[in-house]
């Protein structure tokens, strides 16, 4: 299940993270988007940033489905031409993050324990105004849900969060 603002949705299938190594142009961005869509697809999050080499980007991208559906996108994916390797982290070690940026009422009386709740969750504040904070926080996408969770008491007027991002671990805890 997936909880947005309280509302509960059904998810079918298990969450998949899939890494894809692109060509570094927008056209592989809208080519993929045009296979979830057309495909009827669910994509959870996608984000697209510039990797390693200048001519290379990767887009990580979590969406669910059983072990037929993404076996599907995986090769859907695989037939588009600017698309390099295509990788499901979801049964490797790996590790991912998201940021999140939280506009939040805060008030005389209530500021200072919204910055105890964000210095909990390792969080920054990176704007403050007479009436509001905004607050910066990194983390798996459970510690950002959780950390919206506990703001919303006082007042969430805006949030602007992106996908996650992921990479393979390589160390496997072998020394």
């Amino acid at each position: 299940m997936k909880q947005t603002n309280n509302v509960t949705k059904e998810k079918t299938g298990e969450k998949h993270t899939l890494s894809v190594l692109v060509s570094y142009n927008l056209n592989a961005l809208s080519r993929i988007i045009g296979i979830f869509s057309g495909k009827g697809f669910e994509i959870d999050s996608i984000s697209f940033g510039s990797g390693k080499k200048s001519d290379l980007a990767r887009i990580t991208i979590t969406t669910h489905g059983d072990v037929q559906i993404i076996e599907q996108i995986t090769k859907q994916l695989n037939k588009i031409i600017d698309v390099v390797k295509v990788n499901d982290l979801t049964y490797d070690s790996f590790v991912d993050r998201e940021l999140a940026l939280i506009k939040v009422t805060a008030t005389r009386s209530s500021r200072s324990e919204i910055m105890q709740i964000a210095q909990v969750f390792r969080a920054k504040v990176i704007d403050i105004s007479p009436e509001k904070l905004t607050i910066e926080v990194t983390g798996n996408r459970d510690k950002v849900n959780a950390f919206i969770g506990m703001l919303y008491p006082f007042g969430v007027d805006e949030v602007a969060r992106t996908g996650s991002v992921a990479l393979k671990r390589e160390f496997d805890g072998n020394v």
